[in-house]
């Protein structure tokens, strides 16, 4: 059920007015209607994989409390192993098991061997991603004493299947979740308000940006070998651009129906394309996956390699961000991504700037030249590196970018029979950044209360609606991080 969906309004209006006009007098019965409103939200895809929620929750529920509880040190570790053999061997099961399995015949193969093993063909549950790592930083904020163990089993278990987020984030952390699950929420008017502008805004960015820069992009990566290199150019930047509205569009769907429903959660996108380094970009960018990363295993391997200065530093950022890059499939372009984007890091490092920050001058509606070079530049290594996250192989994308070396980078782009279609997108993207650069200090770009004109503030709304009625692409177009 896609949130940009007739399916999903049909669901959630029904959802929307029950939960506040039926359960509002009784949390406990509130939270019972969200946990089976969210149940039914990912039946909707595949009721069988339930029972992997189910399980989860179960297990991880009674582990919580059982880590509390024990005073041996042991004992308390041996807990954790199993929250994480659980965890971590699903993901391993279903996201890579096939992946391993091919590796190791393609290795085979190359040293002569002869194997006769068969993939699983394994379907890959939706958002299993997402709600294992909010399993296991629940368990392992327990262990470190960060948070109690709750012993509401419906507050919890609503916790892991929070259907606004459950399929492609934001990692919601127990920490700020479970404690409103746990109180009492009243309707909010400016809440909600504000919950159904950044949904319109999130469907603006899906619909009419993603859905449309991807026939673009799907056009010029599926025929990369006939287009010279300035359209190839193009294809990177429409994809760059299409996997931000389309990722950061569904987490603003997302904030904007937990706002609706009285929640608060994690903000996972802040203006990104505006960061002047690749590190600030990165703090910018899936915050959720990358505070989750940095916490758990940056922060633990940091430590770990303290004594080794630079070097263990180098280490700890090279294992971070190709657990960063496999986590998200399992494919060896997604691990060289990682290896990648950690090498973008090194001039930070062996330059001491890495902790450092660049502002922006304060009081100024645009920016210097050296923060606008500054921002272009972060923005080109961000594309270059997207190239390897968009092809099928690391083959493709060796040919890819040696095609790009090419003095048909001069050229005017080819884009067969869409050419049009490139001029509106990048229109389009156009208004995008600009909207977010004047907003960039706001959680989303349709903050717009400093607008009193009413016709103002209105007449962007329908032109948003119109836009997404008139150009949006059709056929309910699947969100990219759902294979995720």
């Amino acid at each position: 059920m896609l949130f940009n969906s007739l399916e999903f309004l049909g669901f959630f209006s029904l959802f929307f007015f029950t939960y506040w006009l039926v359960f509002k007098q009784n949390l406990f019965a509130q939270n019972i209607f969200l946990l089976l409103g969210s149940y039914a939200f990912y039946a909707w895809w595949d009721w069988r994989f339930l029972s992997l929620i189910l399980g989860s929750s179960i297990l991880n529920y009674f582990l919580g409390i059982y880590i509390q509880k024990s005073t041996r040190n042991s004992t308390k570790r041996l807990l954790v192993g199993v929250a994480i053999f659980q965890g971590v061997g699903l993901l391993i099961l279903f996201k890579y098991a096939d992946f391993f399995i091919t590796s190791f015949v393609d290795i085979s193969k190359y040293i002569g061997l002869n194997t006769n093993l068969h993939t699983l063909n394994l379907i890959l549950p939706l958002g299993i991603s997402f709600y294992t790592f909010r399993t296991l930083s629940y368990i392992l904020d327990i262990y470190k004493n960060k948070i109690q163990p709750t012993t509401n089993w419906v507050v919890f278990f609503s916790y892991i299947a929070f259907f606004p987020s459950l399929i492609s984030g934001p990692i919601d952390r127990a920490s700020a979740l479970i404690p409103q699950l746990e109180k009492k929420r009243n309707f909010d008017y400016s809440q909600m308000s504000d919950g159904l502008r950044q949904i319109l805004w999130g469907l603006f960015k899906k619909m009419v940006i993603a859905d449309n820069c991807a026939a673009l992009t799907n056009q010029i990566f599926d025929n990369y070998l006939t287009y010279p290199a300035s359209s190839l150019v193009l294809g990177a930047f429409f994809f760059t651009i299409q996997i931000y509205a389309d990722f950061s569009g569904y987490s603003d769907m997302a904030i904007g129906v937990a706002r609706l429903l009285g929640f608060s959660i994690t903000r996972n996108f802040n203006y990104p394309f505006f960061s002047q380094t690749i590190a600030e970009f990165w703090q910018k960018w899936h915050i959720s996956l990358t505070s989750w990363m940095t916490d758990y295993v940056f922060a633990p391997l940091n430590i770990a390699f303290r004594d080794y200065g630079n070097l263990g530093l180098i280490l700890a950022i090279f294992i971070n961000f190709m657990t960063v890059g496999i986590w998200h499939g399992a494919n060896w372009t997604f691990l060289f991504y990682g290896f990648v984007q950690a090498c973008l890091f090194l001039p930070m490092i062996f330059r001491g700037t890495l902790f450092k920050k660049k502002k922006f001058q304060k009081d100024r509606t645009w920016p210097t030249f050296g923060e606008l070079r500054n921002m272009i530049g972060t923005f080109i290594l961000v594309m270059l590196s997207t190239i390897i996250f968009r092809v099928e192989s690391l083959s493709q994308g060796f040919i890819f970018f040696k095609r790009m070396i090419s003095t048909s980078l001069f050229s005017i782009p080819e884009i067969t029979n869409n050419r049009t279609n490139a001029i509106i997108a990048i229109i389009f993207i156009a208004i995008l950044i600009l909207s977010e650069w004047l907003q960039r200090h706001k959680e989303h770009a349709l903050q717009i209360n400093g607008i009193k004109q009413t016709a103002i503030r209105f007449g962007i709304y329908y032109g948003l609606i119109f836009c997404i009625i008139y150009y949006g692409a059709s056929g309910n177009n699947q969100f990219i991080y759902f294979k995720f």
